[in-house]
């Protein structure tokens, strides 16, 4: 059994019911709200177009601006291209067609999948050539014994999960956009999500890729063993890259057992020092069974109140922290979750609380954490972050930003909430419209804070467009500047993802 998570965040970004008041089908270009040079890449052409009508085919590129805009714009409207050409590949070998054609025309192509992301690495900046992997959904194997299933990149989250229940096994990556997410955008952006405090990263559970480089070349890295120590890891330099060192074509990955047991605890604290106090004896009292473990300040729960008018079931506190345990005896971890909250209760460390184990329960709890992001976007633009930060310091850039923003008007409201088992917070920045002035005060202002401290201006959403001036903060100059070399020995043309992950 799996908790039914809610896919309504997901869903719901191009939904004519759902956008924001001041929403505008035609965000601001990106090249003209972040002063972008296009690099020296051919323009597409009527030849162009006819060559890619003979490798994919007339029903599967899309070139009237009407339909290709989807592809223009993420779904925060905050990154905008203007490509005027979309192409839905089927098969490795037609992206390998296609990429091999760029590369020898010098076209900069946009890997794109479901696009959910929130650092603008899947949308064009100026006229790249979208590759949406939209049609590579085959599931391809599944073995049961080992538990490595084997997809395209296009297989959408919430697809293999379906699959997977049906054979005992769920998938080790859990988010709020799983109904639209696709496994290779999960892949190229290292995607880390709810189960990653219990199932760790991308970077273990895929044990193989298949990709296609910029010249056209496929390398098959397919590997379905759980060790293989033949040389240089090469499916790592893809995980994560976002697309700008080869285009993910076909993922193998290591899927867990269903857990025949599923309880959540959704409790409420006076302070950061309860919530951090929660966090060490959640660790050493439920152990193995816990799979999450979700903090949120009481501004990021109310904005889910206010703008989605969910109920919130247990009083108003500073802090909530929900948790989530996964286990094989439903006796067994009831009565070692309930024996957790007791003891947090009688030493006055929980102020409020409820626990559910019935799945509409849980799924009513869940929603509470899962949709705070599209509420947040109903107050009309969101400046999004998420760092990687040790617990001590985990919460105390929320209060230290609200400051630094207190003279601005025009701010909504300033919250946290985040993966709190793994050190991932995501901090938040409402206003009713996009705001230059409140953009360059958030930034640099919040990457010097995370790496004063020692953190990561990244935690799991990648770099994209909007993260590239920030690498800075995180890495060496001579760990970019190896980047760099990677980079120029794998696509030397640079069309791959171009303006992406690397500073400008």
């Amino acid at each position: 059994m799996r908790r039914a998570t809610s896919n309504l965040c997901a869903n719901l970004w191009h939904s004519s019911s759902f956008r924001p008041a001041n929403y505008s089908s035609h965000a601001a270009l990106t090249k003209d709200r972040y002063k972008v040079q296009r690099g020296k890449y051919a323009s597409l052409t009527d030849k162009d177009v006819r060559v890619f009508e003979e490798i994919v085919g007339k029903t599967r590129i899309l070139t009237d601006d009407a339909d290709v805009e989807a592809y223009n714009v993420d779904w925060l409207r905050s990154v905008r291209g203007f490509s005027k050409c979309v192409l839905k590949p089927k098969t490795t070998e037609e992206v390998s067609a296609i990429l091999k054609y760029c590369n020898e025309r010098v076209l900069a192509v946009c890997p794109q999948g479901g696009n959910t992301g929130l650092a603008g690495g899947s949308n064009p900046v100026f006229d790249e050539v979208v590759i949406s992997t939209s049609l590579m959904n085959n599931i391809l194997e599944f073995d049961s014994l080992s538990g490595v299933l084997s997809c395209q990149a296009g297989c959408v989250l919430e697809q293999l999960e379906t699959f997977l229940l049906e054979q005992g096994h769920m998938m080790p990556l859990d988010l709020g956009a799983k109904g639209s997410c696709q496994i290779g955008g999960n892949v190229s952006t290292n995607a880390g999500g709810l189960r990653l405090v219990r199932y760790g990263s991308l970077h273990g559970n895929v044990l193989g890729i298949e990709a296609v480089l910029a010249n056209g070349e496929i390398v098959n890295c397919m590997s379905k063993m759980k060790k293989d120590n033949t040389g240089y890891h090469l499916k790592h330099l893809f995980i994560g890259s976002e697309g700008t060192l080869g285009f993910v074509t076909k993922v193998a990955i290591q899927c867990p057992v269903n857990p025949k047991s599923i309880n959540v605890a959704l409790l409420g604290l006076e302070s950061y020092d309860k919530v951090l106090e929660i966090l060490k004896t959640s660790r050493r009292d439920l152990g193995e069974i816990l799979s999450s473990c979700e903090m949120m300040d009481l501004d990021a729960l109310k904005v889910v109140e206010e703008n989605l008018k969910l109920r919130i079931p247990i009083k108003e506190c500073p802090f909530y922290i929900l948790i989530e345990t996964s286990g094989s005896n439903s006796n067994h971890d009831e009565e070692k979750l309930a024996l957790f909250l007791e003891n947090a209760l009688d030493k006055k460390v929980v102020l409020d609380g409820t626990q559910a184990s019935e799945p509409s329960r849980i799924k009513q709890i869940f929603e509470l954490r899962e949709r705070i992001a599209e509420a947040l976007l109903m107050d009309g633009f969101l400046y999004t972050y998420d760092f990687s930060l040790k617990p001590v310091d985990f919460y105390s850039i929320v209060p230290a930003l609200r400051e630094h923003l207190k003279n601005l008007p025009n701010v909504l409201r300033v919250n946290g909430f985040g993966h709190f088992g793994d050190g991932n917070l995501h901090l938040n920045v409402t206003s009713k419209e996009y705001s230059k002035e409140i953009l360059n005060t958030i930034e640099p202002f919040v990457y010097e804070w995370v790496s004063k401290v020692g953190g990561s201006v990244s935690a799991e959403h990648g770099i994209g467009f909007k993260k590239t001036g920030a690498v800075k903060f995180s890495k060496t100059p001579q760990a970019i500047k190896l980047m760099q070399q990677m980079k120029g020995v794998m696509d030397p043309n640079g069309i791959l993802n171009p303006y992406k992950v690397l500073p400008l």
